[in-house]
């Protein structure tokens, strides 16, 4: 079984270098070139897809249209769910991050990033970032929307939601593209790869790159695949390590 996981294309935020987490900020101009670029580059492969699932945030659901308007599969099936949203950073979100290192240290500010456990200070229930109060999660179980989550608490939603939905319909013979955002995507990493906490926090994953998984029938690892020049790969993944970073 084959599983393509695409992280989004440069969001306007991305490109100003500020903390995103759930709010909804539309992709970039490099973001959209990104994104067709990934549906090209899928297409070039040979592949094709039976369902698509995507987040809530609309850079993740523009990249996923663009990718499939260059596959001429716009008329494919797309389930939406804010399960594989970005990871929530809370407070921290619209905040640059350069800035907050400089204010706070490189090092507190690689902990809210990339530690495992550690989750960012949370937001304020009165916040008008908070999710609860928020359109787009009006039919959704309020207790369940976060305040700001640690990559576990990502991973606490992303995978249940991934073993229930998305490998039963791989292990059913339908082929599957997932767009989603750089920690809901580490998130089916660790999982997928069977990575340790330490190891997780050393992946990075660029934009707009398809990422292929070759799983067994039980959906288990055996291989992965970045399509694409993977010169300009390994330079998108140091870009996305060096975020946060008073020399980036």
């Amino acid at each position: 079984m084959k599983l393509v996981l695409l992280r989004h294309g440069e969001s306007v935020w991305n490109e100003q270098n500020l903390f995103t987490g759930w709010t909804d900020v539309e992709l970039s101009l490099k973001g959209q070139t990104e994104a067709k670029e990934a549906g090209r580059t899928l297409k070039e492969n040979g592949f094709d897809f039976d369902v698509c699932y995507t987040s809530y945030l609309k850079r993740a659901i523009h990249t996923l249209n663009f990718a499939l308007d260059m596959m001429d599969r716009t008329w494919l099936p797309v389930i939406k769910t804010w399960k594989l949203n970005e990871r929530h950073y809370g407070a921290l979100q619209g905040l640059n991050k350069e800035e907050t290192a400089n204010k706070y240290g490189e090092d507190q500010v690689k902990i809210w990033r990339r530690s495992y456990d550690v989750a960012p200070p949370l937001l304020d229930e009165a916040d008008e970032r908070n999710p609860r109060l928020q359109e787009q999660y009006r039919q959704e179980e309020k207790d369940l929307l976060p305040l700001g989550e640690s990559l576990e608490d990502t991973i606490a939603r992303v995978v249940p939601y991934y073993e229930e939905y998305i490998a039963k319909d791989m292990k059913a013979g339908k082929r599957v593209l997932i767009a989603a955002h750089g920690n809901s995507i580490r998130a089916l990493v660790q999982y997928l790869e069977g990575l340790s906490k330490e190891e997780i926090m050393n992946v990075n994953i660029p934009t707009g790159i398809p990422l292929v998984y070759e799983l067994d029938e039980q959906g288990r690892f055996i291989s992965k695949e970045y399509l694409g020049d993977q010169k300009a790969i390994q330079e998108k993944m140091q870009a996305v390590a060096k975020q946060g970073s008073k020399q980036n």
